[in-house]
């Protein structure tokens, strides 16, 4: 299974971090399958570098990709993937 850090504009973020959003819509330019971890990275709008808290680390969510959906079927686009995010469970 693959590794994917994904830079993600701070309001969808946000909303994935409060539960409103728990699915992605991406260009499938990275082969994503369905067992994939994805860290979405937080960044502001029109700022392609990542925020850090003040202690310096990175603002990061971390799951893994659920059902699947590939474009070119049921009106998303050629090239294009919808997936859910599933939360990553710690190990017991």
């Amino acid at each position: 299974m693959a590794e994917h850090i994904l830079k993600t504009v701070a309001g969808a973020w946000d909303a994935v971090e409060r539960g409103d959003k728990r699915f992605e819509v991406r260009r499938n330019d990275r082969f994503f399958q369905p067992g994939d971890t994805v860290i979405l990275r937080r960044i502001m709008t029109g700022d392609p570098g990542p925020i850090r808290d003040y202690d310096g680390e990175f603002r990061d969510l971390t799951f893994r990709i659920g059902w699947f959906l590939q474009g070119g079927q049921f009106g998303v686009e050629p090239g294009y993937c919808v997936f859910q995010l599933e939360p990553v469970r710690a190990a017991a």
